[in-house]
């Protein structure tokens, strides 16, 4: 009886880390999605627009004077 049981005392530590890891895992997650975000999803600093557009920009894909008017239409 006593060898069945020992066999498996190697389980618990082993679920208590993967358990400890994957809460960290999921802290970690959370954290990095909430940074820099508002809790209703939307900027309303206009920076993520603002990058966009400046990539935009950037390829060529809108010239200086689109530019600068979608620029003045953020807030």
């Amino acid at each position: 009886m006593m060898g069945a049981t020992a066999g498996w005392m190697w389980v618990w530590p082993v679920l208590i880390v993967a358990g400890l890891l994957v809460i960290g895992y999921v802290v970690v997650r959370l954290a990095r999605s909430g940074r820099g975000a508002s809790p209703t999803g939307s900027d309303p600093s206009g920076l993520a627009a603002r990058r966009i557009l400046d990539g935009r920009f950037a390829r060529g894909e809108i010239d200086d004077e689109e530019y600068l008017r979608r620029r003045d239409l953020l807030p």
